[in-house]
């Protein structure tokens, strides 16, 4: 047994971490509330696009502090609304077909992301991955606090929490995947023997070149060394 191992944002869809928080940020209870969580959010721009730069674990904190006060309930029914709204219409239409080819091989399918956990699921049973290795919000009297749970997946902790989890599986990351369009997932995707640049930017693209990595363009359904 092995396991696939894949990002999600930008290599399974075509949306980032901040597209759910923007879309719970305008859908509150009234338009007034939604612009002065809208103002604040985007106040903190600037200190947000610079420690994405330095710490994607820094940047992800600044995101989802934006949740505060959220009721736990609300979030559950808010996850789904992400999943519907946000998540599947921007599902790539080779996606669905990378996954199934690491099922076929008897592949665990593992999506790992800096999205929450919560919003995960329902993509999880939509593309049929088995686990999911994502992030958490803290949650103190049914809300949450806007404070993260550690581990904290972004960055270099994705390899870190990979290794765990072959570990933990009795997996021989030499024969595992990972899959990622990211130059800020190169550890997560250097752990493993079979590494692919999915929808690469541009650094990454350079790098899998390179080290001859595959290319995969799931607008195309194409891959080439």
């Amino acid at each position: 047994m092995s396991a696939s191992y894949f990002d999600v944002d930008g290599t399974l869809v075509r949306t980032n971490l901040i597209h759910p928080t923007l879309y719970y940020l305008r859908a509150q209870a009234n338009p007034i509330k939604s612009f002065k969580m809208l103002a604040r959010a985007f106040s903190r721009g600037p200190a947000m696009a610079l420690a994405e730069l330095r710490d994607r674990r820094l940047f992800n904190e600044m995101l989802y502090a934006s949740f505060e006060g959220m009721t736990e309930d609300r979030l559950r029914l808010f996850s789904e609304e992400i999943h519907e709204e946000v998540l599947k219409p921007q599902l790539y239409k080779g996606a669905r077909d990378l996954i199934q080819r690491s099922l076929d091989k008897g592949h665990e399918v593992v999506l790992i992301s800096g999205a929450l956990e919560v919003v995960l699921e329902h993509f999880a049973k939509e593309v049929g991955a088995q686990t999911i290795i994502a992030n958490r919000l803290e949650v103190k009297n049914h809300r949450l606090t806007g404070k993260m749970l550690r581990p904290i997946v972004a960055g270099p902790e994705k390899a870190l929490l990979i290794r765990q989890h072959a570990a933990e599986k009795g997996y021989d990351l030499n024969h595992c995947n990972a899959y990622s369009d990211s130059y800020s997932d190169v550890p997560m995707l250097s752990v493993v023997g079979h590494p692919a640049a999915v929808n690469p930017d541009a650094k990454l693209k350079q790098l899998a070149l390179a080290y001859q990595w595959p290319i995969v363009d799931l607008d195309a359904g194409n891959e080439r060394n």
